[in-house]
């Protein structure tokens, strides 16, 4: 009984000290070390109760989403309720609510996929917003290429993309084939800044045979600024399955050919 008791009288000594400690703005770091206690189940007893003086919370940006998130989780939400409600991440959830009572489970399995899916959405459209911005950053660092920029880029996407003469099939010409609008817009730049005269342009367009036709000669002779004129015959490619991905739309590729 005197054992038990010694032992109680110690603990609240302690935690008399701890918490005069705790008034006068210490931190827990500076508590512990104090006082030698390096127990934190037992430091967190002789702290109970006791708020963390203000110079302890670093003000950040996120100071509003912690008070939020710890509202939500106080109201008994989970980690992926509150991460779709606020859209931040689960470790910065964890760090901020982690000392709050964890709350039952109560949703179903089909509202526990339906959450998850939302937050997945969340994360995915902060991705893409990263995405584009890094493509904003990327093109402000690019100026106005210049006239042997320009030389040097179209020598790659011919060497990449062209079609060259062999000698099993010589050819007095030059052929490039492409569906992407900007590559063909970059490829036509080039040529021209060799001197090639739109009337030595020569453009075929292949597509698949469930395309819009017209839709796809159109937007090809809109983009390429040619005459209906320099458009040889469309070509039509036939297929045994539907096509997936890009070969969906009306353009499967498009060459282009000048003559020497």
């Amino acid at each position: 009984m005197t054992e038990i008791t010694s032992k109680y009288a110690d603990f609240e000594d302690l935690r008399e000290q701890a918490v005069t400690l705790r008034r006068k703005g210490l931190s827990r770091r500076q508590i512990r070390d104090r006082l030698q206690v390096h127990n934190n189940d037992l430091l967190n007893r002789l702290l109970e109760g006791e708020p963390a003086p203000e110079w302890t919370k670093r003000p950040n940006a996120k100071d509003d989403l912690r008070e939020k998130a710890r509202e939500l989780r106080s109201q008994g939400m989970t980690y992926d309720r509150i991460q779709v409600e606020l859209g931040c991440s689960k470790s910065s959830i964890s760090l901020w609510v982690r000392d709050l009572p964890k709350p039952e489970r109560k949703r179903t399995q089909e509202e526990a996929s339906a959450i998850a899916r939302r937050g997945w959405e969340v994360t995915l459209r902060r991705r893409d917003e990263e995405r584009q911005e890094t493509k904003r950053r990327a093109r402000s660092e690019i100026d106005t290429m210049s006239a042997n920029e320009l030389f040097l880029l179209g020598v790659g996407l011919y060497w990449a993309e062209g079609s060259k003469s062999k000698p099993h099939r010589a050819q007095e010409g030059v052929s490039f084939i492409n569906s992407d609008p900007d590559m063909i817009k970059v490829f036509l730049a080039w040529l021209r800044l060799l001197g090639v005269g739109d009337d030595r342009l020569r453009f075929h367009v292949h597509i698949h045979e469930t395309a819009d036709v017209a839709s796809a000669e159109r937007f090809w002779t809109d983009l390429t600024g040619a005459d209906a004129s320099a458009f040889g015959k469309t070509t039509i490619k036939s297929h045994s399955r539907e096509p997936t991905g890009r070969t969906s739309g009306w353009v499967t590729r498009a060459a282009w050919w000048y003559e020497f």
